[in-house]
Order: C-alpha cells, then structure tokens, then sequence
C-alpha cells in the first residue's frame, strides 16, 4: 500500500512539474521522479513483475540525466 502512495504522490508530481511553463518549477521533476522511484522498484520486486524492474531501469537513467542538467550543470554555469 505504501509503494501505492508513494508511486502516486511522487510520481504524478514529477509529471506534473515537468510541464510547468515555468523553468524554474520544471527543474524540480526529476527531484520527485528520483523520490517515486525506490516505490516502483520496491512494487515490482514485491509481486516479481520482472518486465516492470526492467522498465524502472530506463525510468531511472531519465530522472538521473534530468537531475544532471538541471542540477548539476546549472549549477557549474
């Protein structure tokens, strides 16, 4: 149930946040897609959905590349 919540609240905020018009709010998705994700990892190792353990990895790699732009990059510029 937990992995459910946390799936929703950090995941649909991650969404919601990446099609802000405003720049400054859209850097902050990939801090709430990074926090949603140990909640998808852990509901699919719990009920073996293998094929979404797999999807997770790509989902992953994307909030991570995001938070290097956005964060890691700005803040050298």
């Amino acid at each position: 149930m937990i992995d459910q919540v946390g799936i929703a609240v950090f995941g649909c905020t991650a969404v919601w946040l990446s099609q802000s018009l405003h720049p400054p709010t859209q850097r902050y998705a990939c801090i709430f897609g990074l926090l949603a994700q140990p909640f998808w990892y852990w509901a699919a190792f719990s009920t073996e959905q293998w094929g979404i353990v797999l999807v997770c990895i790509p989902y992953t790699a994307a909030w991570l590349r995001g938070f290097y732009n956005h964060w890691i990059l700005k803040g050298q510029a």
